[in-house]
Parts: structure tokens; sequence; C-alpha cells
């Protein structure tokens, strides 16, 4: 397991914890009370520490190395029945950005979302979850497909932000981003986009314009990351944690502010915790609320949608 440096004093308990069942093994004393109270201490410290969480804490706990990605949540919420579908039909693959039909309960839906990569080969050949051109234009296939079958939508959003490197501009990023933010906004199906972990700039938007948006209780969506917030501003890094707290970028921010449509709670200490349970909270949430859009027509979803994006910004004085 890996620690973040605010939850070293978990990561004392924990070991504690471990040397005083060893230490039961190998004696063959009974420390079962010891045992409790160090448990009822951890339970209570961890707590403590998660119900507190700063904004740049919580941006720490979205890149935890082993929170679950896309293909992971995919997967388990489809119990292995999934299909990936590639490419984008014009320029090639883009590996940054996958998707294709699965089976959540009865229901046949379009998955489409960033995978990172869950060590550094894979990070390497996942280009760490930026999308070029061809990886949106790749999403947008995918929905059409959607449309014309009249299934759902479902878009899993985990991206430090679309790739800015000269070859993605000279293909046009900006446009495929715009084209799908236009495009999205009329689909005729039900659309539910989930922010996972970081939802950074207009590389998280291009799949995130949806009827229901919601985030996860760690995750974060911003027009741009806290580190490079404070580049601009101060020339440095160092204000990372200031920048965080500026921009508002928690799911709670988010919520207050009516740019996303709920949250979704994380097991105490995050995802990564317990992802299987993690699985189980996100397969319940896109049930009910495909449930839910599924009774209003392709007219009014897509009235809906359009009139609650054209409200975000605007504060009638």
């Amino acid at each position: 397991m890996d620690y973040l440096d605010f939850e070293k004093p978990i990561q004392e308990l924990e070991e504690q914890l471990e040397k005083t069942r060893n230490l039961e093994q190998e004696t063959q004393v009974d420390m079962g009370k010891t045992v409790k109270e160090i448990e009822k201490k951890l339970v209570a410290t961890k707590k403590d520490i998660y119900k507190n969480l700063s904004p740049w804490q919580r941006v720490q706990l979205s890149r935890h190395p082993q929170r679950p990605y896309t293909l992971a949540y995919i997967e388990a919420i489809t119990e292995g029945n999934f299909l990936e579908l590639h490419g984008d039909r014009n320029v090639k693959d883009d590996k940054a950005m996958v998707g294709g039909w699965g089976m959540v309960g009865d229901q046949s839906v379009m998955f489409v979302g960033q995978q990172k990569g869950v060590n550094t080969k894979m990070r390497q050949y996942r280009n760490f979850g930026m999308a070029n051109p061809e990886g949106y234009r790749k999403a947008m296939r995918l929905m059409k497909m959607a449309e014309k079958f009249n299934r759902p939508i479902v878009t899993l959003i985990d991206t430090p932000g679309a790739f800015p490197g000269l070859e993605a501009e000279e293909r046009g990023q900006g446009e495929a981003i715009a084209k799908n933010l236009y495009d999205m906004s009329l689909l005729k199906v039900p659309v539910i986009c989930i922010v996972i972990g970081e939802g950074a700039s207009g590389g998280a938007l291009g799949i995130g314009v949806g009827d229901k948006v919601l985030m996860l209780e760690n995750s974060w969506y911003s027009v741009i990351s806290p580190e490079n917030c404070s580049t601009i501003l101060w020339r440095t890094w160092d204000y990372k944690e200031q920048a965080a707290a500026a921009l508002k970028l928690t799911a709670d921010d988010m919520l207050k502010n009516k740019l996303i449509d709920g949250i979704i709670k994380e097991p105490l200490g995050g995802a990564h915790n317990d992802p299987t349970a993690m699985f189980d909270t996100v397969k319940t949430e896109i049930l009910k609320n495909i449930e839910k859009l599924s009774k209003l027509d392709s007219e009014k979803l897509i009235n809906q949608r359009i009139n609650k994006f054209s409200k975000m910004g605007y504060f009638n004085e």
C-alpha cells in the first residue's frame, strides 16, 4: 500500500497493528485486547483525517497510484461482458481513449472514458490518459453509434488534460473537443458523465456534456490543474495548495456552484481502499439514472441538457 504524506498517522497505526498480530502468532500470547484498541484508534484516525481533507489532499487522492481506472470500472460493472471498439475511422486508434458496448444488468450501455495505465509501461502506452484529437473523434463515433441503436451512454472521466503536443494541435485538438461539446449536447439518448479521478480542462469536458454529471467524492474538476495554475500566477509549483483551494475544484465546490448534479460517496480512505464497494456504488448510480432518464423523450432530454449547461456561470442580479 502506498501512503500519501497526510496519511502517515494511518501508516504508523497499520504497521503497529501488523506487528502486534505477528507478535501474537509468534509468542502464542493472547493480544486480542491490544489489537482491538489499535483497530478502534485506526478507524477513528481515518475518519478524522478523511473528513477534513483540503482541496490539495483530494487532488492527491484522485491521483493515488492504486486508484481504479476506467477499464477496471467497466470490467467490474459489466462483469466482464464488455466489447471494446477501436479507431476513429480517420487517423488511428487512440489508446488513451477507450470505449465499447457493455451490459449493466440487462441494460446495454455504450461506455467511453480515458484510461491512464496501471504501470509505467502501460502509462506510456496509454499516453497517461491524455487523448489526441483522434481519441475525441473515436469517442464521438461511439456515442453516435449508441444514438443510432437507442442505447444510453456512460462516460468515465479521468485525465490530466488533452494531449498538448504539436502533432495534436496540427490534427485539430481544439476543433475535435469543440465538436464533441456541440454534438454531445444534441444526442437523443441519455448521457451520464462520471468524474472518477482527475477532470482537467477541455480534455475532461470533451466527454463531459451529459444529462447527469456526477463526481466521485475525492475527484476534482477544473479548467486547469493546481500545479499549472500556480506556475502561471507565481512562476513556481510551490503554491499548488493555495491554487487548489482558489480553483474550487472539489466535488463539494462543484455541486455548490451547480456545475455538477451529484456526488458519489467513496469508501473510507478513497476508492482504492475498497474498489469492489466503489464499483458497486457506481453501478447502482448508473442504473438509477438510466432508469430516470429513459422515461424522458429525446426532445426533452436535449432541451434539459442544453438549458442546464447554458445556465452555468450566469448570475441574474
